[in-house]
Protein backbone atom coordinates (compact mmCIF):
# COMPACT_ATOMS: atom_id res chain seq x y z
CA UNK A 1 0.00 0.00 0.00
CA UNK A 2 1.26 3.48 -0.89
CA UNK A 3 1.37 5.66 2.25
CA UNK A 4 2.76 8.98 1.00
CA UNK A 5 2.05 10.66 -2.29
CA UNK A 6 5.36 11.11 -4.18
CA UNK A 7 6.14 14.53 -5.65
CA UNK A 8 5.33 15.02 -9.31
CA UNK A 9 8.24 14.13 -11.56
CA UNK A 10 9.86 12.29 -8.62
CA UNK A 11 11.47 15.60 -7.62
CA UNK A 12 14.17 15.01 -4.98
CA UNK A 13 13.23 11.34 -4.67
CA UNK A 14 16.37 9.23 -4.12
CA UNK A 15 15.96 5.99 -6.06
CA UNK A 16 19.46 4.51 -5.92
CA UNK A 17 23.09 5.03 -4.91
CA UNK A 18 25.90 6.09 -7.24
CA UNK A 19 29.65 6.68 -7.09
CA UNK A 20 29.72 8.73 -10.28
CA UNK A 21 28.17 12.16 -9.79
CA UNK A 22 27.25 14.25 -6.75
CA UNK A 23 25.15 17.44 -6.94
CA UNK A 24 24.60 19.95 -4.15
CA UNK A 25 21.74 22.07 -5.43
CA UNK A 26 21.74 24.51 -2.54
CA UNK A 27 25.41 25.42 -2.92
CA UNK A 28 25.55 25.02 -6.70
CA UNK A 29 28.22 22.33 -6.63
CA UNK A 30 28.78 19.46 -9.08
CA UNK A 31 31.33 16.68 -8.56
CA UNK A 32 32.39 13.69 -10.67
CA UNK A 33 33.98 10.90 -8.61
CA UNK A 34 34.94 13.52 -6.01
CA UNK A 35 36.37 16.14 -8.41
CA UNK A 36 34.56 19.48 -8.68
CA UNK A 37 33.40 20.37 -12.18
CA UNK A 38 35.26 23.70 -12.25
CA UNK A 39 38.48 21.87 -11.32
CA UNK A 40 37.97 19.35 -14.11
CA UNK A 41 37.07 22.02 -16.68
CA UNK A 42 40.19 24.00 -15.81
CA UNK A 43 42.68 21.14 -15.64
CA UNK A 44 41.41 17.98 -17.32
CA UNK A 45 40.35 17.00 -20.83
CA UNK A 46 37.18 15.34 -22.05
CA UNK A 47 39.07 12.17 -22.95
CA UNK A 48 40.54 11.99 -19.46
CA UNK A 49 37.13 12.65 -17.93
CA UNK A 50 35.60 9.72 -19.83
CA UNK A 51 38.22 7.47 -18.21
CA UNK A 52 37.30 8.90 -14.80
CA UNK A 53 33.60 8.24 -15.38
CA UNK A 54 34.18 4.69 -16.62
CA UNK A 55 36.74 3.61 -14.01
CA UNK A 56 36.23 5.92 -11.03
CA UNK A 57 39.77 7.32 -10.91
CA UNK A 58 41.96 9.52 -13.06
CA UNK A 59 44.36 7.53 -15.27
CA UNK A 60 48.11 7.43 -15.12
CA UNK A 61 49.98 8.17 -18.33
CA UNK A 62 49.97 4.56 -19.54
CA UNK A 63 46.28 4.05 -18.77
CA UNK A 64 45.34 7.29 -20.46
CA UNK A 65 47.35 6.47 -23.58
CA UNK A 66 45.65 3.06 -23.89
CA UNK A 67 42.19 4.56 -23.30
CA UNK A 68 42.73 7.33 -25.84
CA UNK A 69 44.03 4.89 -28.45
CA UNK A 70 40.95 2.72 -27.99
CA UNK A 71 38.72 5.72 -28.68
CA UNK A 72 40.71 6.80 -31.74
CA UNK A 73 40.87 3.29 -33.22
CA UNK A 74 37.08 2.86 -33.01
CA UNK A 75 36.01 6.15 -34.60
CA UNK A 76 35.26 4.88 -38.10
CA UNK A 77 32.02 3.08 -38.93
CA UNK A 78 31.07 0.34 -41.37
CA UNK A 79 30.30 1.34 -44.97
CA UNK A 80 26.74 0.08 -44.48
CA UNK A 81 26.28 2.73 -41.80
CA UNK A 82 27.51 5.39 -44.21
CA UNK A 83 25.07 4.12 -46.85
CA UNK A 84 22.23 4.42 -44.33
CA UNK A 85 23.29 7.98 -43.54
CA UNK A 86 23.22 8.83 -47.24
CA UNK A 87 19.64 7.52 -47.51
CA UNK A 88 18.40 9.44 -44.48
CA UNK A 89 16.07 12.37 -45.38
CA UNK A 90 18.05 15.59 -45.28
CA UNK A 91 15.24 17.46 -43.53
CA UNK A 92 15.01 15.03 -40.62
CA UNK A 93 15.35 16.12 -37.03
CA UNK A 94 18.99 15.48 -36.16
CA UNK A 95 18.08 13.76 -32.89
CA UNK A 96 15.77 11.40 -34.81
CA UNK A 97 18.72 10.59 -37.03
CA UNK A 98 21.06 10.01 -34.08
CA UNK A 99 18.57 7.77 -32.27
CA UNK A 100 18.05 5.67 -35.39
CA UNK A 101 21.72 5.29 -36.29
CA UNK A 102 22.77 4.37 -32.75
CA UNK A 103 20.18 1.58 -32.81
CA UNK A 104 21.49 0.46 -36.21
CA UNK A 105 25.07 0.43 -34.91
CA UNK A 106 24.13 -2.45 -32.60
CA UNK A 107 23.85 -4.76 -35.60
CA UNK A 108 27.54 -4.25 -36.34
CA UNK A 109 28.69 -4.67 -32.74
CA UNK A 110 31.25 -7.53 -32.73
CA UNK A 111 30.21 -8.30 -29.13
CA UNK A 112 26.46 -8.07 -29.69
CA UNK A 113 25.84 -11.48 -28.09
CA UNK A 114 28.31 -10.88 -25.28
CA UNK A 115 27.11 -8.89 -22.29
CA UNK A 116 30.04 -9.42 -19.95
CA UNK A 117 31.44 -6.39 -18.10
CA UNK A 118 34.41 -6.20 -20.49
CA UNK A 119 32.19 -6.49 -23.56
CA UNK A 120 29.91 -3.76 -22.21
CA UNK A 121 32.92 -1.54 -21.62
CA UNK A 122 34.03 -2.18 -25.21
CA UNK A 123 30.58 -1.22 -26.48
CA UNK A 124 30.69 1.97 -24.42
CA UNK A 125 34.04 3.02 -25.88
CA UNK A 126 32.84 2.26 -29.42
CA UNK A 127 29.68 4.34 -28.97
CA UNK A 128 31.68 7.19 -27.44
CA UNK A 129 34.03 7.11 -30.43
CA UNK A 130 31.45 6.66 -33.19
CA UNK A 131 28.65 9.08 -32.27
CA UNK A 132 30.61 12.19 -33.32
CA UNK A 133 31.57 10.43 -36.55
CA UNK A 134 28.02 9.59 -37.63
CA UNK A 135 26.80 13.02 -36.58
CA UNK A 136 29.44 14.82 -38.64
CA UNK A 137 28.81 12.54 -41.64
CA UNK A 138 25.09 13.32 -41.57
CA UNK A 139 25.70 17.03 -41.20
CA UNK A 140 27.98 17.13 -44.22
CA UNK A 141 25.88 14.80 -46.39
CA UNK A 142 22.67 16.75 -45.75
CA UNK A 143 24.54 19.92 -46.77
CA UNK A 144 25.83 18.29 -49.98
CA UNK A 145 29.42 18.10 -48.75
CA UNK A 146 31.90 15.24 -48.91
CA UNK A 147 32.34 13.46 -45.60
CA UNK A 148 35.56 14.06 -43.69
CA UNK A 149 37.00 10.93 -42.11
CA UNK A 150 38.40 11.03 -38.57
CA UNK A 151 41.97 12.25 -38.05
CA UNK A 152 43.73 10.07 -35.49
CA UNK A 153 46.20 12.87 -34.82
CA UNK A 154 43.43 15.03 -33.33
CA UNK A 155 41.83 14.83 -29.91
CA UNK A 156 38.08 14.30 -29.42
CA UNK A 157 37.02 17.95 -29.63
CA UNK A 158 39.45 18.97 -32.38
CA UNK A 159 38.51 15.96 -34.48
CA UNK A 160 34.80 16.77 -34.27
CA UNK A 161 35.37 20.37 -35.37
CA UNK A 162 37.58 19.13 -38.19
CA UNK A 163 35.03 16.55 -39.43
CA UNK A 164 32.27 19.17 -39.37
CA UNK A 165 34.15 21.99 -41.13
CA UNK A 166 36.92 20.25 -43.06
CA UNK A 167 39.44 22.63 -41.48
CA UNK A 168 41.78 22.03 -38.59
CA UNK A 169 40.48 24.18 -35.73
CA UNK A 170 42.40 26.87 -33.90
CA UNK A 171 43.59 26.17 -30.36
CA UNK A 172 40.98 28.34 -28.61
CA UNK A 173 38.06 26.70 -30.43
CA UNK A 174 39.33 23.21 -29.59
CA UNK A 175 39.87 24.11 -25.95
CA UNK A 176 36.42 25.67 -25.65
CA UNK A 177 34.63 22.69 -27.19
CA UNK A 178 36.64 20.33 -24.99
CA UNK A 179 35.47 22.22 -21.90
CA UNK A 180 31.88 22.12 -23.18
CA UNK A 181 32.12 18.36 -23.50
CA UNK A 182 33.42 18.13 -19.92
CA UNK A 183 30.57 20.29 -18.62
CA UNK A 184 27.87 18.20 -20.33
CA UNK A 185 29.31 14.73 -19.64
CA UNK A 186 27.14 13.65 -16.71
CA UNK A 187 24.61 15.13 -14.33
CA UNK A 188 23.30 12.48 -12.01
CA UNK A 189 19.91 10.83 -12.47
CA UNK A 190 18.54 13.28 -15.05
CA UNK A 191 15.69 12.11 -17.28
CA UNK A 192 17.80 10.60 -20.09
CA UNK A 193 20.23 8.90 -17.71
CA UNK A 194 17.38 7.46 -15.70
CA UNK A 195 15.68 6.13 -18.84
CA UNK A 196 18.95 4.45 -19.85
CA UNK A 197 19.27 2.81 -16.43
CA UNK A 198 15.63 1.66 -16.51
CA UNK A 199 16.15 0.11 -19.94
CA UNK A 200 19.29 -1.86 -19.06
CA UNK A 201 17.84 -2.90 -15.70
CA UNK A 202 15.71 -5.30 -17.78
CA UNK A 203 19.04 -6.75 -19.00
CA UNK A 204 18.53 -5.24 -22.41
CA UNK A 205 21.73 -4.25 -24.24
CA UNK A 206 23.70 -1.01 -24.03
CA UNK A 207 22.65 0.19 -27.49
CA UNK A 208 19.00 -0.08 -26.38
CA UNK A 209 19.81 1.91 -23.26
CA UNK A 210 21.52 4.67 -25.26
CA UNK A 211 18.67 4.72 -27.78
CA UNK A 212 16.25 5.28 -24.89
CA UNK A 213 18.46 8.05 -23.55
CA UNK A 214 18.66 9.85 -26.90
CA UNK A 215 14.89 9.67 -27.30
CA UNK A 216 14.51 11.19 -23.84
CA UNK A 217 17.10 13.91 -24.45
CA UNK A 218 15.19 14.97 -27.56
CA UNK A 219 12.34 16.31 -25.41
CA UNK A 220 12.36 20.12 -25.09
CA UNK A 221 12.11 19.93 -21.30
CA UNK A 222 15.46 18.11 -21.19
CA UNK A 223 17.66 18.77 -24.22
CA UNK A 224 17.11 21.35 -26.91
CA UNK A 225 16.96 24.45 -24.72
CA UNK A 226 20.26 25.72 -26.15
CA UNK A 227 18.71 25.88 -29.64
CA UNK A 228 15.83 27.93 -28.22
CA UNK A 229 18.30 30.26 -26.51
CA UNK A 230 20.03 30.98 -29.83
CA UNK A 231 16.64 31.65 -31.41
CA UNK A 232 15.95 34.15 -28.62
CA UNK A 233 19.31 35.88 -29.14
CA UNK A 234 18.56 36.26 -32.84
CA UNK A 235 15.10 37.66 -32.11
CA UNK A 236 16.41 40.24 -29.63
CA UNK A 237 19.43 41.34 -31.74
CA UNK A 238 20.28 44.46 -29.70
CA UNK A 239 20.74 45.02 -25.98
CA UNK A 240 18.22 47.88 -25.99
CA UNK A 241 15.47 45.40 -26.97
CA UNK A 242 16.03 43.10 -24.00
CA UNK A 243 13.84 44.68 -21.25
CA UNK A 244 10.69 44.77 -23.37
CA UNK A 245 11.32 41.35 -24.89
CA UNK A 246 11.74 39.68 -21.50
CA UNK A 247 8.89 41.53 -19.79
CA UNK A 248 6.50 40.69 -22.64
CA UNK A 249 7.44 37.02 -22.45
CA UNK A 250 6.86 37.00 -18.71
CA UNK A 251 3.51 38.75 -19.11
CA UNK A 252 2.47 36.00 -21.52
CA UNK A 253 3.73 33.47 -18.93
CA UNK A 254 6.18 32.04 -21.45
CA UNK A 255 9.30 30.19 -20.38
CA UNK A 256 12.63 32.01 -20.70
CA UNK A 257 14.77 29.22 -22.09
CA UNK A 258 18.15 28.65 -20.47
CA UNK A 259 17.07 29.81 -17.01
CA UNK A 260 16.20 27.90 -13.86
CA UNK A 261 16.96 24.30 -12.92
CA UNK A 262 15.14 21.47 -11.18
CA UNK A 263 18.12 20.80 -8.89
CA UNK A 264 20.11 24.01 -8.46
CA UNK A 265 18.72 26.68 -6.14
CA UNK A 266 21.54 29.00 -7.17
CA UNK A 267 23.44 29.41 -10.44
CA UNK A 268 24.35 26.23 -12.29
CA UNK A 269 28.14 25.84 -11.76
CA UNK A 270 28.56 24.85 -15.40
CA UNK A 271 26.99 28.15 -16.50
CA UNK A 272 29.73 30.18 -14.80
CA UNK A 273 32.40 28.33 -16.80
CA UNK A 274 30.46 28.79 -20.02
CA UNK A 275 29.92 32.49 -19.32
CA UNK A 276 33.67 33.10 -19.17
CA UNK A 277 34.15 30.97 -22.27
CA UNK A 278 31.57 33.01 -24.17
CA UNK A 279 33.35 36.21 -23.15
CA UNK A 280 36.72 34.90 -24.33
CA UNK A 281 35.32 33.78 -27.67
CA UNK A 282 33.71 37.18 -28.31
CA UNK A 283 36.99 38.90 -27.44
CA UNK A 284 38.73 36.67 -29.99
CA UNK A 285 36.19 36.49 -32.80
CA UNK A 286 34.03 39.58 -32.33
CA UNK A 287 30.27 39.93 -32.46
CA UNK A 288 27.91 40.71 -29.58
CA UNK A 289 26.60 37.33 -28.44
CA UNK A 290 28.32 37.45 -25.06
CA UNK A 291 27.26 41.05 -24.40
CA UNK A 292 23.71 40.20 -25.39
CA UNK A 293 23.67 37.05 -23.25
CA UNK A 294 25.09 38.80 -20.19
CA UNK A 295 22.54 41.61 -20.46
CA UNK A 296 19.74 39.04 -20.74
CA UNK A 297 21.08 37.26 -17.66
CA UNK A 298 20.96 40.49 -15.64
CA UNK A 299 17.48 41.37 -16.89
CA UNK A 300 16.01 37.94 -16.08
CA UNK A 301 17.63 38.05 -12.65
CA UNK A 302 16.08 41.48 -12.02
CA UNK A 303 12.62 40.68 -13.39
CA UNK A 304 12.20 37.03 -12.40
CA UNK A 305 15.07 36.22 -10.00
CA UNK A 306 16.14 33.28 -12.17
CA UNK A 307 19.74 32.30 -12.84
CA UNK A 308 21.14 30.71 -16.03
CA UNK A 309 21.62 26.99 -16.45
CA UNK A 310 24.10 25.10 -18.62
CA UNK A 311 22.08 25.67 -21.80
CA UNK A 312 22.07 29.48 -21.71
CA UNK A 313 25.69 30.38 -22.40
CA UNK A 314 26.24 27.14 -24.36
CA UNK A 315 24.16 28.67 -27.15
CA UNK A 316 26.49 31.63 -27.69
CA UNK A 317 29.59 29.43 -27.30
CA UNK A 318 28.45 26.91 -29.91
CA UNK A 319 27.39 29.69 -32.25
CA UNK A 320 30.80 31.39 -32.01
CA UNK A 321 32.39 28.01 -32.74
CA UNK A 322 30.46 28.14 -36.05
CA UNK A 323 28.32 25.14 -35.18
CA UNK A 324 24.89 24.93 -36.77
CA UNK A 325 22.05 25.02 -34.25
CA UNK A 326 20.84 21.61 -35.47
CA UNK A 327 24.04 20.20 -33.94
CA UNK A 328 23.56 21.69 -30.47
CA UNK A 329 21.50 18.93 -28.82
CA UNK A 330 23.19 16.06 -30.72
CA UNK A 331 26.55 17.44 -29.57
CA UNK A 332 25.16 17.41 -26.03
CA UNK A 333 24.49 13.68 -26.63
CA UNK A 334 28.03 13.11 -27.90
CA UNK A 335 29.27 14.34 -24.55
CA UNK A 336 26.54 12.86 -22.34
CA UNK A 337 27.03 9.40 -23.81
CA UNK A 338 30.09 9.13 -21.57
CA UNK A 339 27.86 9.65 -18.55
CA UNK A 340 25.10 7.46 -19.92
CA UNK A 341 27.52 4.58 -20.47
CA UNK A 342 29.15 5.04 -17.07
CA UNK A 343 25.74 5.02 -15.40
CA UNK A 344 24.71 1.94 -17.40
CA UNK A 345 27.87 0.10 -16.37
CA UNK A 346 27.20 1.01 -12.74
CA UNK A 347 23.59 -0.16 -13.01
CA UNK A 348 24.64 -3.51 -14.43
CA UNK A 349 27.34 -4.03 -11.81
CA UNK A 350 24.65 -4.52 -9.13
CA UNK A 351 21.46 -4.78 -11.10
CA UNK A 352 17.91 -4.86 -9.85
CA UNK A 353 14.96 -4.40 -12.19
CA UNK A 354 13.67 -0.84 -11.79
CA UNK A 355 9.95 -1.26 -11.33
CA UNK A 356 8.24 1.51 -9.32
CA UNK A 357 4.54 1.59 -8.51
CA UNK A 358 1.81 4.14 -9.03
CA UNK A 359 -0.89 5.21 -6.59
CA UNK A 360 -4.28 4.46 -8.12
CA UNK A 361 -6.69 7.43 -7.95
CA UNK A 362 -9.38 6.23 -10.36
CA UNK A 363 -12.82 4.70 -9.84
CA UNK A 364 -13.53 2.41 -6.91
CA UNK A 365 -14.50 -1.18 -7.86
CA UNK A 366 -17.67 -1.33 -9.97
CA UNK A 367 -19.68 -3.95 -11.81
CA UNK A 368 -19.78 -4.30 -15.57
CA UNK A 369 -23.32 -5.69 -15.33
CA UNK A 370 -24.49 -2.55 -13.55
CA UNK A 371 -23.01 -0.15 -16.10
CA UNK A 372 -25.17 1.53 -18.73
CA UNK A 373 -23.51 0.18 -21.88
Amino acid sequence: MVNDQPPKGLADVVVSQTKITSINGELGKLFHCGYEISDLAANSTFEELTYLLFYGNLPNQSEFSEHRNLIYSNREVDDKIINLIKEFPSDSNTMDFLRTVVSYLSIFDPDKENHSPQANLNKSICLLAQMPTVLSYYHRIRNNLEIIHPDDNLDFASNFLYMISGNHPDKLSSQCLDKCLILHADHGFNASTFSARVTVSTLSDIHSGITSAIGTLKGPLHGGANESVLKMLKEIQDIENIPNYISEKLQRKERIMGFGHRVYLTIDPRATVLREMSKNLQNEFGGNLYDLSYAIEQTVLEQKNLKPNVDFYAASVYSMLNLDSTLFTPLFACSRISGWCAQILEQLSDNKLIRPRAEYIGYSPRSYADSNT
